[in-house]
């Protein structure tokens, strides 16, 4: 059989310990023997990031500026501990947080549905996608410890005009504090890439925050929103049979675990971050959660929900057998090979990944999986299958089905 034929690269991000394991083997068990495979290879892996300074990470954003799709492998991002294991220069930043800066892009992750894995929450009937808006907040913040009594403040000095003062609190004895910003251009992308996904969907979207609370911070994401959505989207959003509304976050908490599902639910950064966890987790696994950060510019860059699988890595490297998830880390390479060969006009490639995630589906409803699965699985006759089996084992059904 002829290889399927690439006319535009992608844009590959390589990444660390457990899932880049599986990487090459996903590549050369599953992609090489079908595919022409075309890439740009970044190597994002922590030892590459640290010898290059991290300018590795910003080139592989750039370049998926330049061509447009991007799959990217997990990565990690390096703790204090991390930093001693590795003998790093400095505590490189989160690789995703550098790349969704520059793509200023919303991460939207959706459970990937396979019959007899039910959601935790019974009612649950269709995926809940969320929608992680990709800049600020936490994971720009800056930090202070203060160590003894002293004032603290907000303190904004414009190019022209007066400077602005806000106590943030007079400390009597030691403390911390913190501030995060974010940028309205952003809080606007964010927005209109959640419209334009709902509708791409046809799928009700949700925004939710604590305005109540953050009356200037949080209140300023839901005006901007439902500024746009008045000025922009409202009309196309009545046409497509679909809504969107703002609720309190604790409230959408509530709707969410009474709802059936099937729809977007747009977060600020960390609130996406820890939502998206729980609703994978509730759905059945972190390793069966889509991941792709989506700008308003058109740039796609998929990637796995989940991290590097690090006792796995050291269970691997002690010459140990695993039994490690890698359905997630397939749609990603799934999905970046449809959004490539549906944007180059590539049917051939479009049909290939549907029928790759087909059969990673019918793998494990055939009773074939991996641990996690297994544990949580209600399909009789289950065979559990190690790291490697288990990708084999889906090339045995995309070839024979």
């Amino acid at each position: 059989m002829d290889k399927i034929k690439m006319q535009t690269p992608l844009v590959e991000m390589d990444g660390d310990e457990m899932t880049r394991i599986l990487w090459q083997m996903i590549k050369e068990e599953l992609l090489l023997p079908y595919i022409d495979l075309n890439t740009q290879y970044f190597d994002l892996g922590l030892k590459n990031r640290n010898e290059t300074d991290d300018k590795v990470t910003v080139e592989s954003a750039e370049a998926t500026k330049k061509y447009g799709v991007a799959v990217k492998c997990a990565t990690i991002t390096p703790n204090a501990a991390r930093v001693e294991e590795y003998g790093l220069k400095e505590m490189w930043k989160s690789p995703n947080g550098t790349i969704r800066a520059i793509l200023d892009g919303t991460v939207f992750r959706t459970p990937i549905i396979v019959k007899g894995i039910d959601p935790v929450v019974r009612n649950w009937k269709k995926p809940i996608t969320i929608a992680r808006h990709a800049y600020g907040d936490v994971y720009k913040a800056v930090e202070m410890k203060i160590p003894g009594p002293g004032k603290t403040e907000l303190v904004y000095t414009p190019e022209n005009g007066e400077e602005q003062r806000v106590t943030i609190h007079d400390f009597n004895g030691a403390g911390i504090i913190q501030g995060q910003h974010n940028i309205v251009s952003s809080i606007e992308s964010f927005a209109r890439s959640c419209f334009e996904y709902a509708l791409d969907q046809k799928q009700e979207l949700w925004f939710a925050s604590k305005d109540t609370i953050s009356k200037q911070y949080d209140h300023t994401f839901k005006d901007v929103f439902a500024e746009i959505f008045e000025a922009e989207y409202k009309d196309r959003f009545e046409k497509a049979g679909i809504t969107y509304f703002y609720t309190l976050i604790d409230d959408a908490v509530a709707r969410v675990m009474k709802s059936e599902g099937g729809f977007i639910w747009a977060c600020k950064n960390y609130d996406g971050d820890v939502m998206s966890d729980m609703i994978s987790s509730a759905f059945g696994s972190l390793a069966m959660m889509t991941s792709v950060l989506v700008s308003p510019q058109g740039y796609f860059e998929y990637e796995a929900a989940h991290g590097t699988v690090q006792r796995h890595y050291y269970k691997h490297l002690n010459g140990e057998e695993t039994s490690t998830n890698s359905v997630a880390t397939i749609f990603a390479w799934t999905g970046a090979l449809r959004k490539r060969g549906e944007l180059d006009n590539n049917p051939e490639l479009v049909s290939f990944a549907d029928r790759l995630e087909k059969a990673c589906i019918k793998t494990i409803e055939d009773g074939k999986m991996t641990k996690d699965l297994a544990l949580i699985a209600t399909t009789g006759n289950k065979t559990v299958l190690n790291s490697f089996d288990f990708i084999k084992e889906i090339r045995n059904t995309l070839e024979n089905n």
